[in-house]
This record gives C-alpha cells, structure tokens and sequence, in this order.
C-alpha cells in the first residue's frame, strides 16, 4: 500500500493561509487570476476601499410586507447562474437612479441586473410552465428556451416560507441611509467585497428563521400591550388572570399548569376529556331526538271513518 500524503506546515503557515483569505476576500476576481504585487495589493486597496466603504449596496429578496426574506451575499447564486461577486458591485459614485442595475462581468453573458431565484431544497424553484429558472433566457423578460414562445417569462408559484408566493416578491438594493430609514441592520463596515446584505451570522438564516424579524426595532405599543394567548407561556403565566378575556385565561392556565411538573395537568386534560364527551352526548342525544320529531312529522294523518256496526 502506498503511504498517505501528508502536508507538513512550517511555521507561519497559518499566517500566511489568513493573510490569502483576507486577500481573496478584498479583492475577489478583480485580480484576473494573477495575484497582486504587494506594491499593487496595496494601491488597489487605497484606491477602491474608500469608496466601497462609502457606497456600499444592501441588496435584499424582499416579501411585500418589507421583511428581508434573503440576504444576498456574495456566493448568491443570480437568474445567470453567476455569483453575486460576479456582478457589478463597487461603485466610485452611487447612480442616483432607482433601481439600481448590477450587471454580471463575465463575456457573453446577457444578465442586465442582479435577480435572486429562491431555492426548493437542492434545486431552483421552477416556473409556472413547470421548467426550471436555467431553462430560461438570462436577458430581459427571462423567456423560457424549451416553450418555444409559449412562457415568455419566469413566474413561480412556488410559496416562500414567509407565506407570500414568490412572484410578489422584489429584490432591494439601496444604501446605508435608505436601509436604515426603513429600519433595517446595516452591521459594521467591512472591507470585503460584494457583501450585499450580510451584517452579522444571523444574515445567512431566512427571514423567519432570524431572531430579529428584518423589519426593525417595535414600537412602544408592542411592549405595552396586553398579553394574550399568542404570546410566550412565560409572559402569560405571569400575566395577570383579570387582564385576560376566558379563553385567554383558560389558555394561560395551561400554559402554567404545562410548567408546574405534577399530576395537575393530567386531571386539567382529564376535565377536558369529561367534558368532551359530555358534550357529544348531549349532540347524540339532540341528534336522536330531531330525527324521531322528523319521523313522526312525515307518518300519514289516519282518517276517522264511520264506526262499524
């Protein structure tokens, strides 16, 4: 048998795999394949971080009631099959027309702007022509190529998890100022290039599943509402029982009585069972009495004829 390969490292290896890291994440293909001088390292980073620093794009797969349903970052695969740190994405001045276009880079590619396609599992999402997302056209209006003119765009009915189908969904690329008036996170300032929405760890997680909902911080009103049975047990344990409507308080008192570890929750379930068949008895028995009442009301009137003799 042959030996295994082993890779021995020097010291200052591991220096030296995060200084590439950190180069690769700066520079992204801007390079062409060839790495940078030092001395060119270092002019590209005086001349572009600046102004990537200052006209950074936030670019977001929205749902119709402003929630970040994905943030984009720059593994994101767009409609032409390209990443998203394949585009268009440093900008020495911010155009001041909305919306603003992210052309891929590559050679022959015909993709006009950056569009997120929504993945179901492993696959794309398919159209309403029931192919998938590459079957169709890259270039505007996103034709399907195996229709033969008979879907001239993408459409899918697919669901986001959000609960709003995927066609009334919108991608949102706007600026530091814009995202915060709309009252999103906006993270730290990085280096990095094509870092679309991502701020934090939280940012590689769908909207629904982050603990901060996208939408921004809640009013007052949200803290100083009363609490009902929609909200977290903690809350409505120690709510108080006069604040609620009764089947809030019912409600609420299982939520406590879940928490309490003894036999109260099964004489709680045990009343409940009782009842329930209680009240199926007293339907039965309704049931049973409107049908005899039926019966007797549909029996023929007897006629009273002449006694006999």
């Amino acid at each position: 048998m042959s030996e295994p390969d082993i890779l021995k490292f020097g010291p200052g290896s591991a220096e030296a795999v995060d200084a590439y890291l950190n180069y690769r994440r700066i520079v992204g293909d801007d390079d062409n394949g060839q790495l940078f001088t030092p001395e060119e390292y270092e002019n590209y980073k005086k001349k572009v971080l600046p102004a990537r620093l200052r006209n950074r794009l936030f670019v977001s797969w929205t749902s119709p009631n402003g929630m970040d349903c994905k943030l984009v970052g720059p593994e994101t695969l767009c409609f032409c099959q390209h990443r998203y740190k394949q585009h268009k994405t440093d900008f020495q001045v911010l155009p001041t027309v909305r919306p603003i276009d992210l052309p891929c880079k590559l050679k022959k590619c015909r993709c006009s702007t950056f569009q997120y396609v929504p993945m179901n599992g492993g696959q794309s999402v398919r159209c309403r022509c029931k192919h998938f997302s590459e079957d169709h056209d890259e270039g505007d209006g996103h034709a399907c190529v195996k229709c033969k003119g008979k879907c001239g765009s993408f459409r899918s009915p697919w669901s986001c998890p959000c609960g709003q189908p995927a066609y009334l969904h919108q991608m949102v690329v706007e600026n530091k100022e814009e995202r915060l008036a709309r009252g999103h996170p906006v993270g730290q300032d990085v280096p990095y290039a094509a870092m679309g929405g991502l701020t934090g760890f939280s940012s590689l997680a769908d909207a629904y599943l982050r603990l901060d909902s996208g939408v921004g911080a809640p009013d007052e009103s949200f803290f100083s509402g009363p609490v009902t049975s929609s909200d977290h047990p903690f809350l409505r344990m120690h709510a108080e029982a006069g604040g609620l409507s009764e089947e809030d308080a019912v409600t609420s008192g299982l939520g406590a009585v879940r928490l309490t570890g003894t036999n109260r929750d099964m004489d709680y379930y045990e009343q409940r069972y009782q009842a329930r068949l209680k009240e199926e008895r007293l339907q039965a028995r309704a049931g049973a009495t409107n049908s005899q009442q039926r019966d007797i009301s549909k029996k023929p009137s007897r006629k009273l004829g002449p006694p006999k003799r």
